[in-house]
């Protein structure tokens, strides 16, 4: 077995990149993962004697760890000078969405697992919304130069690039000049599978409530078509989500990871209304026998297959995806989707299989 070091963006929060790289850890039991900076409840389970950071832990601990923010500029400058041992490492796998590529410095061979170039950074569309201050959008105006500046640095240095989807392959083709090959997340289909319960009379959202997931529109087409619609999750867009919501619109906040199991397993669909660079959760319904109903764009073109696994909408504008959802709720007939047909789509992004297709990849640095 090569001898691999992990590189990833940070450890803060567990979200669907730490749990690629906790995938990782287990294809290569012995690397090290490099970090600038964490804290515990960022480190998935087991992995804490094998996390590495650097000089940035110090001033993060100084925050009270509650922003990270401030430090991101400065993160290429410590991945550059990580403490990776060239002589005893065979290849860096870096695990990136905006600045870990900065490890690809590092005199071994390596892969990059691209979760997305920087969207943010490359896309200004995409930054709108992002910050409500003239300043704040001056300050990240100026960090989207920075990590701009920092992947086209590093992009050339991998000996391997590979894409979380056909989506973000496009994206590195376009914003690095760069081929990648694709290979999707693990999603844990052992534990999202089909329940016993009938299912209910609802469809349902599930994630962060953040600008670019754009759940306000789902809320607006659930009113518009006179649907249920429960919202799984928080964050900083609550206000404008609730601002649309009416009669039949449930907030349940955040809920335990079984409890939105079975939440997502008596869902009629999940709504997808935003573009995502792959998008975990809607897998996870898949597996859990639920269809899905998404906006067409970014990842959902890998995994909500029409007639298979959901249906995708499209739209101009806000009005237009809202009219297109709310069309398609209204219309949406269950008997549709054979929950055996759901399972096995969605048996192709387990981690067993991600696990041994990066493996493959890795070798053939080596």
């Amino acid at each position: 077995m090569p001898k691999v070091a992990l590189v990833h963006e940070r450890l803060t929060d567990i979200a669907g990149s730490e749990h690629v790289v906790e995938q990782m850890a287990r294809v290569w039991p012995d690397a090290r993962i490099h970090v600038p900076f964490s804290r515990p409840q960022g480190i998935p389970s087991g992995l804490g004697p094998r996390v590495r950071t650097g000089p940035l832990q110090a001033a993060y601990r100084m925050t009270g760890q509650a922003s990270y923010a401030h430090l991101m500029p400065l993160v290429p400058s410590v991945l550059q000078r990580t403490a990776i041992d060239p002589e005893d490492t065979d290849v860096v796998v870096i695990s990136h969405h905006a600045f870990a590529i900065s490890g690809a410095a590092v005199d071994s061979p390596s892969v990059a697992y691209v979760h997305s170039p920087a969207r943010w950074a490359w896309d200004q569309a995409f930054r709108h919304g992002e910050s409500d201050s003239r300043a704040g959008r001056v300050a990240l105006a100026v960090l989207a130069a920075r990590a701009r500046a920092n992947e086209t640095r590093w992009a050339h240095r991998p000996q391997i690039v590979v894409a979380n989807s056909t989506a973000v392959r496009d994206r590195i083709r376009n914003w690095w000049g760069r081929d990648a090959e694709v290979l999707h997340p693990p999603v844990d289909t052992g534990y999202f599978t089909p329940g016993d319960a009938p299912r209910g009379d609802y469809f349902i959202s599930v994630g962060r409530l953040v600008p670019y997931k754009r759940v306000d529109l789902a809320v607006a087409a659930a009113v518009a078509a006179g649907v249920r619609l429960v919202v799984v999750g928080e964050g900083r867009d609550m206000d404008r989500c609730r601002a649309r919501s009416g009669p039949g619109v449930e907030f349940l906040g955040r809920l335990p990871r079984s409890e939105m199991r079975d939440m997502l397993r008596g869902a009629r669909a999940l709504v997808m209304p935003g573009e995502e660079d792959f998008g975990i959760v809607p897998v996870e319904a898949i597996a859990a026998g639920t269809p899905v109903l998404a906006l067409g764009r970014g990842g959902a073109l890998d995994t909500v297959i029409p007639g298979v696994s959901g249906e995708l909408v499209n739209g101009r504008g806000d009005d237009e995806v809202i009219a297109a959802l709310a069309r398609a709720m209204r219309e949406w007939n269950d008997s549709d989707y054979a929950t055996s047909d759901l399972v096995a789509f969605a048996a192709g992004f387990s981690e067993e299989s991600f696990r041994g297709r990066i493996a493959e990849v890795v070798e053939r640095v080596v």
